[in-house]
């Protein structure tokens, strides 16, 4: 496998890329918390790897590995240059964007809209892969608007692991192009896992890995005795606390993973950098404040992260001074509860 399988059963555990969410600095606090789940790069177009501030769109931390860079794009010419850039900066994999429903990737023609074009995927993930030796995958829908996902999803499948795609990761819901807006698309569309079980059942010895409302460990560990891999998106970032039990429940590990507190106390060096470089307090801890959620203190953690962060020359003593607040409510020594009944 390209990277570490959940124990030794060649299955893994992923977060998902998410616009706007997984940048640099929420990756580094994930990693943070798990050391082995495989982490993605927001989608990047490959206009953008190709002609824009490279270091910033694709400059990363090396404790950050594994870690796959997602392209968007749908020219097999730009994408196969953006790939060998990406491999160039040392990604453990390069994943291609056929998920995305926003209006922007629509009128580029790349995202989800891809889905009604599987042969054009299979010829850019075919040209994506003679040129670079990382594994090329792709991260889909079950269907776009009227298709049929029954038939849509197989024949897009077929025609990527045709053009050699080393993973193929379902988000198990339909995007509609038209009708939703690309929030609603995220949670609208019904949950289909069923569909993106069979598809696994037909594909013996393709990897599948599933996606879509998955918001717990234990429904990760679910799907996992149905699919090859598991991808947690809103719900690790919104509540990450869940990505620090990752390494002993799937990997029988804990070794170099300190806990929620040492996730914490890792970012505050980390965040005196930023700022001392020209960054800003608030742009680090914005990943970080659904932490402690259902503990004693939660309420007063967002508080100081939200509003003391944003305040003119704010710094890393932002995050020390939060971490403080719940220590003080006893939010360090309980396991979390109900965030109406305990939280502070």
């Amino acid at each position: 496998m390209y990277y570490k399988p959940l124990k030794d059963n060649k299955k893994t555990l992923a977060v998902a890329p998410m616009m706007d969410w997984t940048d640099r600095h929420c990756r580094y606090f994930h990693r943070g918390l798990t050391r082995h789940a495989l982490l993605y790069t927001e989608m990047v177009t490959a206009d953008a790897v190709i002609h824009g501030d490279r270091a910033r769109l694709l400059g990363f931390g090396e404790d950050e590995h594994p870690l796959a860079l997602q392209l968007g794009g749908s020219d097999p010419q730009k994408l196969t240059e953006a790939a060998r850039i990406g491999a160039d900066f040392g990604y453990d994999e390069i994943n291609l964007n056929v998920g995305c429903p926003s209006d922007r990737v629509q009128s580029g023609t790349f995202g989800a809209c891809l889905m009604l074009q599987p042969q054009q995927v299979a010829a850019c993930l075919a040209a994506m892969k003679s040129a670079v030796s990382l594994p090329v995958t792709v991260k889909c829908r079950i269907g776009v608007d009227d298709q049929d996902p029954e038939v849509a999803l197989d024949n897009f499948a077929d025609a990527v692991v045709d053009a050699g795609a080393d993973a193929i990761w379902v988000h198990a819901r339909k995007a509609w192009l038209h009708g939703l807006s690309p929030k609603d698309n995220r949670s609208v569309p019904p949950l289909d896992y069923g569909r993106v079980y069979r598809l696994k059942q037909r594909l013996p010895d393709q990897f599948v890995g599933i996606n879509g409302g998955i918001a717990s460990l234990d429904e990760a560990e679910a799907h996992l005795a149905r699919a090859d891999g598991a991808m947690i998106g809103r719900a690790a970032y919104q509540n990450p606390e869940i990505l620090a039990d990752i390494d002993r429940r799937f990997y029988d590990e804990t070794a170099g993973t300190a806990g929620i507190v040492g996730a914490v106390e890792r970012m505050i060096p980390y965040a005196e950098d930023i700022c001392r470089n020209g960054g800003r307090a608030a742009a680090v801890t914005r990943h970080m404040i659904g932490l402690f959620q259902g503990r004693p203190g939660a309420r007063r953690w967002r508080q100081i992260l939200t509003v003391e962060s944003a305040r003119p020359g704010a710094g890393a003593e932002v995050i020390a001074t939060a971490l403080q607040a719940v220590e003080a409510a006893g939010g360090l020594a309980v396991s979390p509860a109900s965030e109406g009944s305990q939280a502070a």
